[in-house]
This record gives C-alpha cells, sequence and structure tokens, in this order.
C-alpha cells in the first residue's frame, strides 16, 4: 500500500511516498511543491491542485496522510496554510482517497515516540526508519516523510475492518 503524507502550505508543500507492506515500509519518493510568489493566491492554489493531482494520478496512493493546521501566532500564515491543506484534500477528495489527518504532536510522538521532540529528531528518526543514507531535504519533504510513517506506525493497530476498508 503507498501511502502519500503531505506538510501543506502555500508557497512550499512537501510530500514523502511511502510503501507498506505488513510492518515494513520504505520509501518511494518524496519532495516539494512550489508555487512562485509573483502569482496571486488563487493562482497559486490553482497551481498546488494542479501538481497534487498529478501525483495523486502517477503513484495511486491508498491514503493521503495530511498536517492539520497548528495555530501558533502569525494568523496570516495559519490562514495560508488552511487553504493550502483545503486545496490538498479537494485533490484527494476528487480522486476518491481516503484522507487522514494528525497534529504535529501526533507525528513526533509516532514517530519519535515524545510529543515535544525537535524538528532535527524527527529527521534523524525519519532517517534511520526508511535506511536513508542522508537526511532528506528540503525540511517540508521530511515532515511529509515523517506524517506518511506516523499513518503505517499506527496501521496495525486498526481493526480489520477499517484495514480493509483503508
Amino acid at each position: 500500500m503507498l501511502v502519500l503524507g503531505i506538510d501543506p502550505g502555500t508557497a512550499t508543500t512537501g510530500y514523502g511516498i511511502i510503501e507498506v507492506t505488513g510492518h515494513e515500509y520504505s520509501m518511494v519518493d518524496y519532495g516539494c511543491i512550489k508555487t512562485s510568489p509573483r502569482l496571486g493566491v488563487p493562482q497559486r492554489l490553482e497551481e498546488l491542485y494542479r501538481q497534487m493531482g498529478q501525483l495523486l494520478t502517477t503513484y495511486k496512493p491508498a491514503v493521503v496522510a495530511v498536517e492539520e493546521l497548528f495555530f501558533n501566532k502569525n494568523v496570516r500564515t495559519a490562514l495560508a496554510v488552511g487553504q493550502a491543506r483545503g486545496v490538498v484534500l479537494l485533490a484527494a477528495a476528487a480522486q476518491d482517497i481516503e484522507v487522514v489527518e494528525y497534529t504535529p504532536l501526533q507525528v513526533k510522538q509516532g514517530v519519535v515516540g515524545y510529543g515535544r521532540a525537535t524538528k532535527k529528531q524527527v529527521q534523524e528518526m525519519v532517517k534511520i526508519l526508511l535506511k536513508l543514507d542522508k537526511l532528506p531535504r528540503p525540511d517540508d519533504a521530511a515532515d511529509a516523510l515523517a506524517i506518511a510513517i506516523c499513518y503505517a506506525h499506527e496501521l496495525p493497530f486498526l481493526s480489520r475492518k477499517q484495514r480493509m476498508e483503508r
């Protein structure tokens, strides 16, 4: 089963695709969808939608795991991320692909085992768990791989019925 992890953003959306076989998983691909700052917001969102659609069509993942919106102090950033998340959810729904969502705390807990882990600790665990030679770059792609791994770690605990539905 292929799992597509997404770390959404308007300027940069990280993606990470892993293959899950039983209790094993491996990295398939990762990278970022970038949009030009010279474009208006509607055009950037359209570009994100188009490239998400291409990713989904190319890889045909069974599930898309998306990071939930984390609201800190910057309202503008939160709104932009929320718009990008909406586009990602729409692209998955348009292709009838299941979506699961995780908070940053859940991702850190699921990958490192500690909900207050640093970004560097998460990246190191992604490297170790996927048996990579180096840390995945950029950070958005590493975060997306961590989100996909979070789902892979949850999968064995789902009921048989839930697994068959996915």
